[in-house]
């Protein structure tokens, strides 16, 4: 036979009044270590993005120096242009030659 958990809502109640006697039992900190840590943390990030904006505009820099960007975007022109000249010289015939060709 299956156990019998009881109603679903004291199951709720007696969960809910868990969460609160585990909350009263938590260290709370005070509001001047929480201002501390909050701060720390706020720093940490904005140095952070900081230094990811310097390493990503200092790579993007240096690889224009360089001539990267130059080289990707001709190389991409190119292959787009090549494969539209092949692909409107090697075009299918249209239906009214088809049927021209068929009947004669």
């Amino acid at each position: 036979m299956a156990d019998k958990k009881g109603n679903i809502f004291k199951r709720f109640g007696k969960k809910f009044s868990d969460i609160i006697a585990e909350l009263k039992r938590v260290t709370w900190p005070t509001g001047e270590k929480l201002a501390k840590t909050s701060a720390v943390v706020l720093l940490v990030i904005v140095f952070f993005a900081v230094y990811l904006t310097l390493i990503s505009d200092g790579g993007r820099w240096i690889l224009d120096k360089i001539g990267f960007y130059d080289i990707v975007e001709t190389t991409a022109t190119e292959a787009t242009t090549e494969a539209t000249t092949e692909a409107t010289t090697e075009a299918p015939e249209t239906s009214e030659e088809t049927e021209s060709s068929a009947e004669g």
